[in-house]
């Protein structure tokens, strides 16, 4: 399956899921975790299956044939040990009289019991929803292109509803954001490039962060994910923290995720230890209890001028990403614009901050990035190991006029935007060929897009002129449109030396009209006028000779 198939599934797949809300009662927050939950059940058996070939084909034959499977041998490759009827197939041929919701209430119960490492993760609340409604969302993952699908595919499925419900104000309903924009993180992940050692987020929400990571080192690393790196992460809300533990576990990817409150616990005690701290905490937190003996002792605030006196938590943030840090870690994450000029008591934390020369880049983004709020916002970027050339320097980058436009109300960073930064970035760091590399692949993305377009009006063309030259239509002669769409197809996919300038020619030729088409759809509007004119005064007449 392609990247162009996946995402048209994704796009499918929600669509089909939110049909279904659009029709009940449900809210985007009440229906999160049940759709979640039933996704990853859906993994949970996919991967059974490919485990269960995978055993069988290698479990040797003995006197008294092969013996039965293990549950280690199942853990061995990846899966759980499914019971019977947890298995996603069992609940979507369930009989219409049996209970629906206890089924799937009784499945994530048999799996939490045995694996008491899932234990409250998983949701068991289906008797909320109506009964038709679940049968019909079970049908919605049981298609044949969804169970044919592998791990990193419900991965990006699991990451795509996570965002969608996110961007329907399911975090907004619940109190709190649980998502971070994919492009924010992923501008973070390529500014830090963490591909080794220990991976903290102490505001971890849905886990995004880590899954992004995971990306990265899939894409850098000769290396699985679990052996380059150890993932931490601390989260506040409950909810938040079960959406992050199936998040890892359907990414495959082993962490420590313990729901506590940052500003009052180091659970992990990870004091300078972290080779990279990633994080998108909230903003402008008020009412910390600045008197507790936590705060007043907190290792990881500076002596002296750490506790800040305005009723705001930014800045302590800042020092616990500061003070995760081992002597050569970097950290990237979200802050309020405001937090990067504050004064009085958080300026002096800032200014002592910038004293110790790990304060590396700031970049300042434009407002719409988040899907529930438009306030703009700032990225931080840390590196206590950077260069001497760069120690007395801090890159910043005014990213407010650099976005994409996905809809009137949110932002992104599209795929190019992103390599620039990124080449910003390793320029600032001593690479003097980054911003040519980038120039070359920004090019060849051009010239790939420019030909994927070309091949689907191609595609088009040749339907059109399968319909054009059907041989029973007599009302209109399309021979000149024909000969027209004829010469447009001699048009030759760029070539991979094409510049910029030959992929931006093709633009008018994406946005012209067919004129020959166009006048003779024009003509048969009219016709079509005409024809209904004359059809209303011949009934008129009838109408008429029928009174007489």
């Amino acid at each position: 399956m392609n990247q162009k198939q996946i995402k048209q599934l994704e796009a499918n797949l929600w669509d089909s899921a939110d049909n279904l809300r659009a029709n009940s009662k449900l809210t985007a927050a009440e229906y999160k975790d049940p759709v979640l939950g039933l996704i990853l059940l859906r993994y949970a058996q996919n991967r059974y299956e490919r485990a269960k070939q995978d055993i069988e084909a290698n479990t040797p034959d003995s006197p008294r044939g092969k013996r039965a499977p293990t549950e280690a041998d199942y853990l061995a490759a990846g899966a759980m040990m499914l019971p019977e009827k947890s298995l996603y197939d069992y609940l979507a041929n369930l009989p219409e009289a049996d209970d629906i919701s206890e089924a799937v209430n009784t499945a994530m119960r048999l799996i939490e019991e045995k694996y008491p490492d899932l234990t409250g993760i998983l949701p068991r609340n289906y008797q909320e929803l109506d009964a038709t409604l679940l049968r019909d969302l079970i049908r919605v993952f049981n298609e044949d292109a969804v169970k044919n699908l592998t791990g990193d595919v419900f991965g990006r499925i699991y990451e795509y509803f996570l965002m969608k419900f996110s961007m329907s104000g399911a975090g907004a309903q619940e109190g709190g954001e649980f998502f971070t924009p994919p492009s924010l993180v992923q501008l973070i992940v390529n500014l830090i490039q963490p591909d080794r050692g220990i991976i903290h987020d102490p505001a971890c929400g849905s886990g995004g962060m880590f899954v992004q990571t995971g990306d990265f080192i899939k894409s850098h690393r000769n290396q699985s994910i679990n052996e380059a790196i150890t993932c931490y992460g601390t989260e506040l809300k409950s909810n938040n923290t079960r959406l992050a533990k199936m998040n890892l576990a359907i990414h495959g990817i082993e962490g420590k995720i313990i729901e506590s409150n940052s500003f009052y616990s180091d659970p992990h005690n990870l004091l300078g230890k972290c080779d990279f701290v990633m994080a998108n905490p909230p903003f402008n937190v008020n009412k910390v209890d600045k008197k507790s003996d936590f705060v007043k002792n907190d290792q990881r605030l500076f002596d002296e001028v750490g506790i800040p006196k305005a009723d705001n938590g930014n800045y302590l943030w800042i020092q616990y990403f500061y003070h995760y840090l081992n002597p050569q870690g970097r950290a990237g994450f979200v802050m309020a614009s405001s937090a990067t000029d504050a004064g009085n008591s958080e300026k002096a934390i800032r200014t002592k901050l910038i004293e110790t020369g790990a304060v590396d880049c700031i970049v300042a983004v434009a407002n719409n990035f988040f899907y529930t709020r438009s306030l703009p916002c700032h990225l931080w970027f840390l590196d206590k190991g950077k260069s001497e050339q760069n120690k007395d320097k801090i890159l910043m980058i005014d990213a407010r006029n650099t976005f994409r436009k996905v809809n009137t109300t949110i932002n992104d960073f599209s795929a190019g935007q992103l390599r620039n930064f990124s080449a910003i970035m390793q320029a600032y760091r001593g690479d003097t060929n980054a911003i040519k590399q980038a120039n070359l692949a920004n090019q060849k993305a051009s010239i790939q897009q420019a030909g994927e377009i070309l091949a689907e009006i191609e595609m088009l063309e040749n339907q059109l002129l399968i319909a054009l030259a059907d041989p029973n239509n007599k009302t209109l002669d399309f021979r000149t449109v024909i000969t027209e769409l004829k010469q447009q197809a001699k048009v030759l996919k760029p070539a991979e030396t094409a510049s910029y300038a030959d992929c931006e020619a093709l633009v008018s030729f994406f946005e012209k009209p067919f004129s020959a088409l166009s006048e003779q759809i024009e003509r048969y509007k009219t016709t079509l006028a005409a024809d209904k004119a004359a059809m209303q005064t011949a009934e008129k007449k009838s109408k008429k000779k029928d009174i007489a």
